[in-house]
């Protein structure tokens, strides 16, 4: 029989997962430089301010039953609502949340003992409670309402000092992603051990190596023109100010320049995650690994290249063509993993797990968020509907459902990783059936409205759409209470849920090939990785699988052949 390389992993006390030690509660609340502990703070209080963003977005949809001002008092407080629920969810919601996941997941994939720059990384994880305390005290002093894009003049003439605290706290946030991001670009490139190449990496450490060469390149762009609002606001210079010598339309591509490329920050991870989700929950090798790989780079190199179609009612009409160009050649190496994706499912042995539903909603559902931005590509289309609820329609299904729908696919799949207990699947699958139709029925509605030329970010619209906004506010509360049934999922199983074992999936990547929750050096020794990370549905897949099955019955993981 062939030698197969037995990962040298973590020695439990005792055989059986119920040897190993979980972290007290009390742990996740103080500091601590272990990446496993900095990736659950991060999930948690992600996980927080996701059900605060999502309590206004229920206010939102409440004010929007019906025609007139009900729940607002003014237009000005509806302004302020979506102004907050917008960089809620994009700051402190999405981009931390995948910050979780690739502290907690890419270190153990990778076979490392912890990142490269343990101190900052739990630096950059404390810099974001001030930044959210800093945004959301401005909302209870005179709330900002210039939208989550803060586009001058608003931002610059509204004299409240909400707007100055959402600017500084969105700088603080994106100082925390800079150093966050270095921190995955060392530890991906300089921390992996002998055998760990980078074409034996798992799929998701592609794509946070992808997203954080993005987020370091970008981000500076974002806190170049925070400072410069600053400046316009506090120190009276006239950067965006046209009167002065400025130009308004400064912001708008310095601004863009970030946040588009920010929209792969917030969906790349989950395309990783789903590399990862549907080829273990199908059991076959991922279609087209390498392209998958550089699909992931080609998207950073291409999302630099897109910003001004956000800008194309302002733009100089010579410079339309080109980036409508651009923005239609991003949708190449996004249709490759979509392909790759259905050539890895095509003909596997799936298992209809909870991780597994919201893997393959994401695809649904990215697949129309892809085919509106198409759409939105071309340059008459997008003059049409600007500015009109198709856009948020588009937005919300390229962000919801392909950052969202991804977060609870990884959530569903690693917290027996992170707990030791496997999540029930009876109420992991209601969950899903409430997230994807109400989803659906809040988004897909939007832009049919869209279309026939709802405004969005009014209060006040025109009757002849109410139904429709009755539609969708309804839709929007199923959606609302599904977070309730995810949250009492985790819970119960954190405290009952079964043992889940070193390898409750017998998966390949060397996350699983340690114990479940992991000890404090991930690994007694450098682990030796598979040589394809997935090799499924081979014999020799199969016996390596029970070779570190047995391993873990007699106590542990030592290094082996069989």
């Amino acid at each position: 029989m062939a030698t197969i390389a037995v990962p040298i992993g973590a020695q439990a006390e005792q055989p059986g997962a119920e040897a190993v030690r979980r972290p007290a509660l009390s742990e996740y609340l103080r500091w601590s430089v272990d990446h496993k502990i900095i990736g659950v703070q991060y999930g948690i209080s992600s996980f927080l301010f996701f059900l605060v963003g999502g309590a206004m977005a229920m206010a939102i949809r409440w004010e929007l039953l019906t025609p007139a001002l009900d729940l607002m008092v003014s237009g000005s407080a509806y302004n302020s609502l979506f102004t907050m629920h917008g960089t809620v969810m994009i700051f402190l919601f999405i981009i931390p949340m995948w910050a979780a996941f690739g502290n907690f997941v890419v270190p153990l994939q990778l076979g490392a003992k912890d990142m490269a720059f343990p101190w900052l990384n739990a630096f950059a994880f404390w810099l974001i409670p001030p930044a959210a305390i800093v945004v959301l005290m401005g909302y209870f002093v005179t709330p900002a309402e210039a939208g989550w894009t803060s586009y001058p003049p608003l931002s610059t003439l509204f004299s409240g000092d909400g707007q100055t605290l959402w600017a500084l706290g969105a700088h603080l946030l994106g100082i925390s992603s800079i150093m966050g991001s270095i921190n995955f670009i060392v530890t991906i490139l300089n921390m992996r051990p002998e055998g760990m190449t980078l074409w034996r990496m798992p799929l998701l450490c592609w794509a946070v190596l992808a997203t954080s060469i993005i987020a370091v390149m970008a981000t500076p762009f974002l806190a170049g023109a925070l400072t410069l609002l600053l400046l316009d606001r506090v120190a009276g210079t006239t950067f965006f100010d046209a009167t002065g010598g400025g130009d308004v339309l400064l912001w708008q591509n310095i601004f863009w320049f970030y946040s588009h490329p920010a929209v792969y920050i917030m969906v790349l991870p989950g395309m990783g995650v789903l590399s990862e989700v549907l080829s273990i929950h199908s059991r076959k090798p991922v279609f087209g690994y390498r392209m998958v790989g550089l699909s992931s780079m080609g998207i950073a190199f291409v999302g630099f290249t897109v910003w001004a179609h956000h800008m194309f009612t302002s733009l100089q009409p010579e410079l339309r063509i080109p980036f409508m160009i651009t923005t239609m050649i991003i949708a190449v190496p996004t249709g490759i993993k979509m392909f790759s994706w259905l050539g890895t499912i095509w003909g596997g042995k799936i298992r209809f797990t909870s991780a597994m539903l919201f893997a393959l909603g994401f695809l649904s559902m990215f697949v129309i968020g892809g085919i509106t931005g198409v759409m939105l590509a071309a340059l008459p289309f997008d003059i049409h509907v600007h500015d009109t609820y198709f856009v948020v329609s588009h937005f919300h299904f390229v962000l919801f459902g392909g950052s969202v729908f991804a977060i609870y696919a990884a959530l569903y799949h690693w917290f027996p990783k992170v707990t030791g207990r496997m999540m029930n699947e009876r109420w992991g699958r209601i969950h899903f059936v409430f997230t994807y139709f109400g989803f659906l029925f809040t988004f897909f509605p939007m832009h049919i409205v869209g279309m026939l030329g709802m405004p969005r970010r009014v209060a006040v619209y025109d009757p002849a759409f109410t139904q429709w906004n009755q539609l969708i506010g309804i839709s929007a509360f199923v959606l609302g209470f599904s977070s309730f049934i995810v949250v009492y999922n985790v819970i119960h199983s954190y405290f009952r849920g079964p043992v889940a074992g070193a390898n409750p999936w017998r998966a390949l990547t060397l996350e699983w090939a340690t114990t479940s929750p992991p000890p404090v050096t991930n690994f007694i020794d450098d682990p030796i990785p598979y040589e394809n990370p997935y090799g499924y549905g081979t014999e020799a897949a199969t016996a390596y699988l029970d070779a570190v099955d047995e391993t873990f019955r007699h106590g542990g993981l030592a290094s082996s052949s069989h």
